[in-house]
């Protein structure tokens, strides 16, 4: 295969325009409406879905095409070889983004992370405008010194809106979280780069119908909203259990 038919953006062009036609036929899709998050309630659950997916190649070349299992990548936790990576797509004025930060990741990173089953990598996605955008960019800031994610959970202890996400009140986040060197801070939030990452990021979600926030990829299959614990769970099990059949696969043929 050519450099040119590999990259991620064209993989991601490729699959992005069949993944939304499948969301939309099971009602189970990424693009859930305009507004932030919700419960998801009306969707069916994970643990619902057949054994046999259809489907799955699809999420396949999703997982392939998003999953960037970077060494080093400060926006990352988890092993770069873990069987399974959820992509998160958030905002910082998300309530529900929030509420999955506070009460849901904590519980994968001890179930799942620190078991080498599950690699979380997290994706901005602003689209609540510039203060969203700012929040972005300084989060990207805080992970230049190691300390992205100390300053996202400052930033989701609780709802912060506008004002709340003003520059000076954004350093305040950064070094109540850690970041030593704010003038760094300062200027990495406001450079060039920070924006080339966030827009990165943006691009990414938008190629794959991304609409609302939180939406979470587990394996490359779509998860939206503020989801229970038991729905994260489920597709974990799932998604794992796909990379072992594959693995089983592997050695047999040999």
């Amino acid at each position: 295969m050519s450099a040119r038919t590999s990259t991620p953006s064209r993989r991601i062009a490729a699959v992005g325009a069949v993944l939304a036609l499948i969301v939309a036929l099971v009602a189970a899709g990424i693009a859930i409406g305009k507004s932030a998050g919700g419960s998801g309630k009306d969707k069916p659950s994970a643990a619902d879905q057949p054994a046999f997916d259809p489907q799955q190649p699809v999420y396949d070349q999703m997982e392939k095409a998003t999953s960037r299992r970077k060494d080093g990548d400060p926006l990352a936790v988890g092993r770069t070889d873990a069987p399974v990576v959820l992509v998160e797509y958030a905002d910082y004025q998300c309530s529900y983004c929030g509420r999955f930060t506070r009460e849901t990741q904590p519980e994968l990173i001890k179930k799942y992370v620190d078991e080498g089953v599950l690699r979380i990598e997290f994706r901005n996605f602003p689209i609540f405008g510039k203060d969203s955008e700012r929040a972005a960019r300084a989060s990207w800031a805080a992970g230049q010194q190691g300390r992205f994610w100390q300053f996202h959970h400052e930033a989701f202890a609780k709802l912060r809106k506008g004002d709340a996400l003003a520059e000076d009140k954004l350093a305040d986040l950064a070094g109540t979280a850690g970041v030593k060197d704010l003038e760094k801070f300062r200027a990495d939030m406001n450079g060039s780069d920070a924006a080339a990452a966030v827009k990165k990021d943006q691009e990414e979600g938008y190629s794959l119908g991304v609409q609302s926030t939180p939406t979470f990829l587990v394996g490359g299959r779509p998860l939206a909203g503020a989801q229970p614990m038991k729905e994260f769970e489920a597709a974990i099990a799932r998604a794992k259990a796909v990379q072992a059949t594959r693995s089983d696969a592997g050695k047999s043929g040999k």
